[in-house]
């Protein structure tokens, strides 16, 4: 069956499902901005009740949003949650546990050393790879430009 460009965009059109652009992004919105106020509360709690500075708060806010993010991922919570707000669970910390977690999860039948342990990093190693190397060339480049000025 010939298909030209028209027939075939009229096809794509009648079987691609409708945008819910405005929705999504509300979605995305809401969700990730009750994240961050979930982390917020964290860092008022660790600050107010535990006696931790500012700086100390931040880095335990850290840690135990990576773990929450871990957490949901192993219940089979962060998927479902995800499924409605979309880009709203990626943005944060959580979504990085999310993205660690998922796939060692998925391979973990295949063994702990070529399933968990090789399969961790899938998706967010080459995150972590161009970021950290990318720091450390801006980082060397501003080092050159203060030395040579």
């Amino acid at each position: 069956m010939e298909m030209n460009q028209q027939e075939y965009g009229d096809y794509l059109n009648q079987v691609s499902p409708n945008s819910k652009l405005f929705k999504d992004m509300l979605w995305a919105f809401v969700v990730g901005g009750i994240i961050c106020t979930i982390g917020q509360l964290i860092s008022n709690f660790y600050m107010d009740n535990l006696g931790l500075n500012e700086n100390d708060a931040k880095g335990a806010v850290s840690i135990t949003m990576i773990f929450l993010g871990a957490l949901l991922t192993g219940l089979n919570l962060y998927h479902k949650i995800a499924k409605h707000a979309g880009a709203g669970t990626l943005v944060p910390i959580t979504g990085f546990a999310n993205a660690i977690v998922s796939p060692a999860m998925e391979f973990k039948r295949e063994g702990l050393v070529l399933g968990l342990a090789a399969k961790m990093f899938v998706i967010a190693g080459p995150v972590l790879v161009y970021g950290i190397t990318a720091s450390v060339a801006v980082g060397m480049i501003s080092l050159i430009i203060k030395a040579v000025m």
